[in-house]
């Protein structure tokens, strides 16, 4: 090869590199069904998650206190709330902040005058 092919060869590597870029899909359609994907498995792992750790908490303090069905049943009860809760902050955007507000409200809020907070 001499140094005048060496030019050609870049040139059309160049082409070929900026037309199969242009063939990419978008970065934000391809990872939107990936969002949605994960969203939806937190909200299940969310959900069940809470009922898990309640009836286990319930069946743990029951076989300890020989109370059998009912400190389950009631640690049930909780744990679905629970798991409800976390699925209606997650799905509202909540995040879990303290106050459970969203940050953006918050900083919002923290720029308004007369919001009833006191210095100190």
């Amino acid at each position: 090869m001499s140094d005048t092919e060496k030019p050609s060869d870049i040139a059309r590597l160049e082409a070929r590199l900026k037309e199969a870029e242009s063939r990419r899909p978008p970065e934000d359609t391809r990872s939107e069904r990936s969002k949605g994907l994960s969203f939806a498995f937190r909200i299940g792992t969310e959900l069940v998650a809470g009922i898990a750790v309640g009836v286990g908490i319930g069946w743990a303090l029951d076989r300890w206190l020989g109370t059998k069905p009912w400190l389950m049943i009631a640690f049930f009860v909780l744990g679905a709330a629970a798991g409800m809760m976390n699925v209606f902050r997650a799905v509202a955007g909540l995040g879990g902040q303290v106050g459970y507000k969203a940050a953006r409200e918050k900083h919002a809020d923290d720029g308004k005058a007369g919001n009833g907070k006191k210095a100190g």
